[in-house]
């Protein structure tokens, strides 16, 4: 039998004092240079701050909540035949979905800063509009079309 995994502990950031905010830090990281990571964060939220005239950690949290899918598909094996079968999403793995399709959106852009493309793609997600929207769209879509493998879920 496998050994149970032992969560890693992640310390709270040092402006917001939020454990979410850390590890969206240490998801926008690349290379270990996390001083750089929290730059952009940082920037990003001073951004949202000018631009929305509201707190930006409502409007970050409000991203994640928006972008989080409850669905999503996972390919099962049944004699032979791979279907593929809707199940509800945990909630750790809504939390590290909605980061990696808000990041993928602020890195398709191109031209601006980072912290830029950073700050506009959580303004346009908390407004239900943006690329992670799309995103969740498109796996809430799946699992509504694999409606009739639900029965392989267990």
């Amino acid at each position: 039998m496998r050994r149970a995994y032992k969560k890693h502990k992640i310390a709270p950031d040092q402006i917001y004092n939020d454990v979410v905010v850390a590890q969206f830090i240490n998801k926008v990281m690349l290379g270990g240079k996390k001083t750089l990571a929290q730059k952009i964060v940082y920037g990003a939220f001073n951004i949202i701050k000018e631009q929305t005239k509201k707190e930006p950690l409502e409007i970050f949290k409000l991203a994640l909540e928006n972008a989080a899918p409850l669905l999503e598909v996972k390919p099962k094996r049944v004699g032979g035949a791979t279907y593929q079968v809707p199940m509800e999403v945990r909630g750790e793995r809504k939390l590290a979905l909605a980061t990696r399709w808000i990041l993928e959106g602020a890195r398709k852009g191109k031209g601006k800063p980072m912290a830029e493309k950073l700050a506009q793609e959580l303004i346009e997600v908390s407004n239900n509009q943006g690329f992670a929207m799309k995103r969740k769209a498109d796996v809430n879509r799946m699992a509504e079309a694999n409606k009739a493998f639900a029965h392989f879920a267990r």
